[in-house]
């Protein structure tokens, strides 16, 4: 299995002409962005296939963002560099600092 690359199982997306799409697993959008922002949601559900899905979209999709965990904790690489906690429903820009959502 490619690691760069969503599966279809459990796992949808849409993209349209304009740069606007989502990645939906188990029914929650995981990943949406539009030209401006991107916005990550867990649906609560922390897990490593989550995680595993959110970079698999970055890299398909060229968003720029990576996740990861550490001692439980899920943190979020930033487009920009910076490294912040990973919040439910976080909304930030592709290019710049996070914002709050």
């Amino acid at each position: 299995m490619a690691y760069n690359k969503l599966s279809t199982y459990k796992t949808a997306w849409t993209e349209d002409a304009n740069g606007v799409g989502s990645v939906i697993y188990t029914n929650t959008a995981i990943v949406s962005w539009d030209d401006d922002t991107i916005t990550l949601r867990s649906g609560k559900w922390e897990t490593v296939t989550t995680k595993r899905k959110m970079n698999q979209a970055s890299h398909q999709f060229g968003l720029g963002f990576g996740v990861y965990q550490r001692d439980y904790t899920w943190f979020v690489d930033m487009p920009d560099g910076d490294t912040v906690l990973f919040t439910a429903g976080m909304t930030f820009s592709r290019n710049t600092k996070s914002e709050a959502a």
